[in-house]
This record gives structure tokens, sequence and C-alpha cells, in this order.
């Protein structure tokens, strides 16, 4: 699918913007993508669903009262039946859908759903052409519009349930002896119905894609500094109020490493402001490597100020952590002759390390930590302090 979308390569690299650069004609994500946006879209269409099926049994009992109003032979009591073994299951998939705790079971719900529609709306249709030919057929073509529009299922999914309600009809009016050119021609008509809606339903798909894709972008960038790629500060302040709570539940401590470039003035100076961006980005990737598990982050604070959270790890091993920084970003001899400290770029890493308490606050790791960083500066810069 092409983009007019200029601003993706400055975003870029982010899976989300690779795929809206790439296109997804097929409506097909890469694996990950694909299962993340289904995920997303189980809550998103949790509340659509819920209400969908709602109103489509309100729909059904009204449509009862319609038959026993026109139909006056002995076949409406076969509709009758058919009409309530439907909204007995209806009514059962409404119980189940109002617990949320069954999320996961949505999209075969709303399948199960659309077919129990179609299936029990071609039994009554049938049953109706025994004793009147002219009875209405027309309303199976709005449970393939519900499936297409108004219950949040896929492209696939939804021509899935449409081809088998409209198999289930043929069968039934074939039984019923309904006259074949008759036959013929409601079929067209349900078929020509089938492609408006599954057109539709292909552009809606295809929106509904697009605009995840976007909102996840625009999330990234929201909590993600544009540069280096790190969490923001913003991200941080978050995510270190979850993580304190987090520890304190399960009893595990919390290490905060501050790290600040040497002398990063005087390289800016020296070199450019150009040249400083390229090794505030070179930086940020050896934060992002130091925190790789799930639990921990990298975050660019601000200007050459960076931090490393690292969940569930003693002070040994934060020590550790950030003398393996140091010594990384060191071993890359990026030169820096308007340093006082050494030749090439180096870095102050200040450590904290405790387990949150109920009492503590959470401003103590962070004030350790600066502290530690204030004494890594004063007695020399490129060390650690803990």
């Amino acid at each position: 699918m092409q983009q007019p979308l200029a601003w993706l390569d400055d975003v870029r690299p982010s899976p989300y913007a690779d795929q809206l650069a790439l296109g997804f004609r097929s409506l097909r994500f890469n694996r990950p993508l694909e299962r993340e946006y289904r995920a997303y879209m189980l809550e998103d269409s949790y509340d659509l669903r819920r209400m969908a099926l709602c109103v489509g049994i309100l729909i059904w009992l009204a449509f009862s009262v319609f038959d026993v109003l026109l139909v006056k032979g002995p076949e409406v009591w076969w509709m009758l039946a058919v009409r309530v073994a439907v909204l007995a299951i209806l009514v059962g998939y409404a119980g189940i859908l109002l617990r949320r705790r069954y999320l996961a079971w949505l999209p075969q719900l709303s399948m199960a759903s659309i077919l129990t529609f179609g299936v029990g709306s071609s039994l009554v249709i049938g049953f109706g052409h025994t004793g009147d030919p002219f009875y209405p057929y027309e309303g199976l073509l709005l449970v393939c519009m519900a499936a297409y529009f108004l219950v949040g299922l896929r492209l696939i999914q939804a021509l899935g349930c449409s081809l088998v309600v409209l198999l289930v009809y043929v069968g039934v009016e074939w039984v019923a002896g309904i006259p074949g050119s008759r036959l013929t021609n409601n079929i067209f008509f349900l078929l020509f119905g089938n492609l408006i809606g599954a057109v539709g339903c292909y552009l809606l798909e295809l929106k509904s894609r697009e605009h995840f894709l976007i909102s996840q972008l625009m999330r990234v960038l929201a909590d993600h500094d544009s540069l280096t790629g790190l969490h923001n500060r913003r991200s941080f302040n978050r995510q270190f109020e979850l993580l304190w709570r987090q520890a304190q539940r399960e009893g595990r401590s919390l290490a905060l490493l501050l790290c600040d470039i040497d002398h990063f003035k005087a390289y800016n100076d020296h070199y450019g402001h150009q040249a400083g961006d390229k090794v505030l980005a070179r930086v940020g990737g050896l934060l992002a490597e130091s925190a790789r598990r799930p639990l921990d982050m990298a975050v660019r604070l601000g200007g050459e100020e960076f931090a490393v959270l690292l969940y569930d790890i003693d002070t040994h091993e934060a020590r550790h952590r950030a003398e393996s920084l140091r010594a990384a970003l060191q071993t890359l001899a990026i030169e820096h002759r308007g340093s006082d400290t050494a030749d090439a770029l180096t870095m102050s890493i200040g450590v904290a390390c405790l387990q949150p308490s109920e009492s503590g606050a959470l401003a103590q790791l962070y004030e350790h930590a600066d502290r530690a960083l204030y004494e890594a500066k004063a007695f020399g810069r490129n060390q650690v302090v803990v």
C-alpha cells in the first residue's frame, strides 16, 4: 500500500513505520505485528460487539412478532420454534460476552452469533415459503451486512460466515420447493449484496489497520526520544512508578544507573552539534543493549544525561553492569580533544540499588543515584560510584 507519509523516513527504525511503508493490501502484517493488531482489536471492538449482539436480539424478537402477524398457516409454529431456539442460543452468547474474562473467545463468539442469526433466518424463510411463496427473504442480507460492518469481524471471517449462510439458505429453499427461477433471482440479489458488503469491509479493515499502525507509532514517538530511540523522561517517570509498586509487591530490588557524558559541552563546542548528535545516538545504543530484559529500561533524561533502570538486581550486579557500560564507551575510542579527563569520550555513572518498602519513598532511589553521580564527577569523572 503506497502511503503519502514522507515523515516515515524520519521515525525509523520502527516496525510500525516499516509496515506502513511496505503496505498491507493483502490485509496482513508480519507475524508479530499481526498478533499485536488482533489483540488490539479484541480490546477495541469489545463494546461494539456486545452492543451489536444485544441490538440483534431485540431485532430478532421484533421479527418474531412480525411472523405472528404476517403468517397465518400452521407453519408459523415451526417458525416460532426456530425463533425461540435461536433466541436461547443468542442469550447464552450474550451471557458469555458480558463477562470480560472470556475476551479471548470474542472472535469465535462473534462468528457463532452471525452464523446462528443466518442459519436461523434461513430456516424461518424456508418455513415461511412453504406456506407463502412471497414471504420476504431480504432480511437475510441484513445478517450479512452485520457480519461485514457491525460485529468487527475481519474480512476473511465475514466472508466465511456469509458464504455459509448463503449455502444454508440455498439448501433450505431447495427443500422448501421454491421455483428455480425465483431461487436464482434471490441468489443473485444476495450475491451482489455480499459483494458490496465485502468491498466495504475490505476498505474498513484497510483503514482500521492503518489507524492501528499510526496510533501505535504516535504512542512510540510520544514515549521515546527521537534522536536515540530510548525512552524519554515522561515515559521513564510513568514506568518508574509502576516498577516501584511492582517491586514492593514482589519483594524485588531496583537499581538505577544515572549516566552523564563527561565534558559533553566541550565536545559540542569543538566538533559541532551534528557530531554531538551522532555521539548521543551511539551512547543510546550502548544503553539500549544494557537494558534488554523485559522490565529494564534505558532512558535519555535530556541533553547528555541518561539513565538505566534495572529490575530485580543486586548491588554487585548493578555495579558490574555500570562498569561494563562505562568501559564499552571508552572502548569505542571516540576522540575528545576538549576533555580534561581522557583523550577519548568517557562517562560518569552513579548507581543506587534498594528494595522498595511500604514506607519507602519513590524519590529515594533517584536521590541516591544522583548523589552517587555527583561524587563520580567530583572525584575525577570516568568512573562508577555506588
